[in-house]
């Protein structure tokens, strides 16, 4: 069984955006912008994820990834 990466770092830095103007402009709490960059999230709202891509101007498939172990 694989597991789902997150690469929300690789994207805020193309941006030069930090957790704390994302997450403002998301409307998420740094903590749990936190929870999800670091991929202990157990579960993603589209909405956030939508969120989330308008603002970085990406794909959900550039933030999130599947790699098998």
């Amino acid at each position: 069984m694989g597991k789902i990466i997150v690469n929300l770092d690789v994207e805020m830095a193309k941006r030069k955006m930090s957790l704390s103007e994302l997450a403002e402009r998301v409307g998420l709490t740094l903590a749990n912008l936190s929870i999800l960059k670091t991929g202990k999230a157990k579960a993603v709202r589209f909405s956030t994820l939508e969120a989330i891509c308008h603002e970085l101007g990406c794909q959900p498939g550039d933030i999130l990834e599947y790699r098998e172990e």
